[in-house]
């Protein structure tokens, strides 16, 4: 098989390629392509592309010199022996470390993982992207134990990785540019039995649920669908992993707020994890006043700063995440608001000019000159409120109807912040999953 590619992207393509068993023959694009005008990239496809395209096809043998790997070991193999540095160092190498220490996942600690679940250490959870490894019971125990878990956040750990083997949730485009991040949210019961933290600070490390589960999502990432940075990882920056961010439904009960979870379709005694990628976050923006009103507007210009408008040009169907502190919550809740109310108000008032909507549908594409609003309307590809008219200074929303708001409660109860978690499209998508419990729950945790 052969195909054409940025040059960017030739060692991650070739990568994939080995982890599906395919030997590809990649000819490479010269430069990045949406840097260069329609008249340069012309002239490299003819000068340059051609030929190499020809070549691949043409050439005896493997492309691949890069030989593919024998086989991983069992379960239950032990991989190495040594002290607690020796094993690190070991992990290092093998490209199964995060670059912090590891706990070293003995037989031993993952067995005592595998006490907090009913379910058989060998039961897949999912194929896993690009990997094509089975994302099992057993491996989610060994990168809890890495992570620095306890073994009751297993269940929660459990629920994690069945998001990730979710084909919905997007996780194969895990490893593209923008270099999202996981933000998992926890709801229910879970959240007190776990001692997650949803006050003041909680994204910061040092709470051992919060911060451990969060690094558990990036290692297993690593580890089963083998995203590494440089090849079947290219996020352009890159961000760290987060703590685990639960709500605060102590705040949602006093102010009559449905509990994230419950909007989702939950009840609201069901422990759930939801996860979505985060491309970017806000500053943790300050609004003042006693009017909802103007903590709404103010809110809504940082909804304008954050999201651009090619977005919904495109057809991407987003959700987003806005995180309130209890006294804004409570604030808007007193005049009436509904969670449902503040995501109409947001969706209804993020408007910009169409001359700026174009303006950005042009910096993003611009291999495609022409595109207007107007014909994008004509052609289906965008609602009619897009064009109502032809003045460049109508307001168009830079959202499209069917996206969503996912908001939050946490933080501080006593600062008036908020906060937005701009996600990144279908990739990473908004998932939530039930935490299953043992049948020997509560016996377990009073053991522990």
């Amino acid at each position: 098989m052969t195909i054409a590619i940025d040059q960017g992207f030739t060692r991650s393509v070739k990568a994939i390629g080995r982890q599906a068993g395919l030997d590809l023959r990649v000819a490479t694009y010269p430069g990045v392509i949406s840097t260069h005008e329609r008249a340069t990239i012309a002239r490299n496809i003819e000068d340059i592309l051609v030929d190499q395209i020809v070549k691949q096809l043409t050439a005896e043998g493997s492309p691949d010199e890069t030989p593919v790997a024998a086989g991983e070991p069992g379960d239950r193999d032990i991989v190495f022996t040594g002290t607690f540095e020796e094993v690190n160092e070991y992990f290092l190498r093998n490209l199964w470390s995060d670059g912090l220490p590891v706990v070293p996942p003995t037989l031993e600690k993952i067995e005592e993982f595998l006490k907090f679940t009913d379910r058989s250490p060998d039961e897949v959870l999912g194929i896993m992207h690009p990997s094509l490894a089975a994302g099992t019971v057993w491996n989610v125990a060994v990168n809890g134990v890495m992570a620095g878990c306890r073994p009751e956040y297993m269940p929660v750990l459990l629920a994690i990785a069945e998001v990730m083997a979710d084909p919905e949730y997007g996780l194969k485009h895990g490893g593209s540019t923008p270099g999202w991040e996981a933000l998992i949210i926890v709801n229910g019961p879970i959240r007190a039995q776990l001692g997650i933290d949803d006050g003041q600070g909680a994204q910061r490390p040092g709470n051992q649920a919060n911060t451990s589960i969060g690094r558990f999502y990036r290692l297993f990432a690593r580890n089963v669908p083998r995203f590494l940075p440089g090849s079947t990882d290219m996020a352009t920056f890159g961000q760290m992993f987060r703590a685990v961010l639960a709500e605060n439904e102590r705040a949602c009960d006093e102010m009559g707020w449905r509990p994230l979870h419950v909007t989702r379709g939950f009840k609201p005694d069901e422990s759930v994890v939801t996860i979505t990628s985060v491309r970017t976050t806000s500053d943790p923006f300050t609004t003042a006043g006693e009017t909802a009103e103007r903590h709404l507007d103010y809110i809504v210009d940082w909804v304008k700063r954050m999201i651009e408008p090619y977005q919904s040009s495109r057809g991407y169907v987003e959700t987003h995440v806005l995180q309130l502190t209890p006294v804004i919550a409570s604030l808007l809740a007193r005049a009436g608001y509904s969670k449902e109310d503040v995501a109409a108000y947001l969706m209804k008032n993020a408007v910009v000019p169409a001359r700026y909507y174009e303006w950005s549908m042009m910096q993003a594409d611009h291999h495609t000159p022409g595109t207007t609003l107007a014909g994008l309307v004509e052609k289906g590809e965008l609602p009619r409120e897009w064009h109502l008219s032809d003045d460049p200074e109508r307001p168009v929303p830079l959202l499209l109807p069917q996206s969503q708001w996912l908001i939050v409660i946490a933080g501080d109860p006593l600062r008036n912040r908020s906060c937005i978690y701009r996600q990144n499209f279908k990739q990473g998508y908004a998932t939530s999953r039930s935490v299953r419990l043992p049948a020997k729950w509560e016996e377990l945790r009073r053991q522990g």
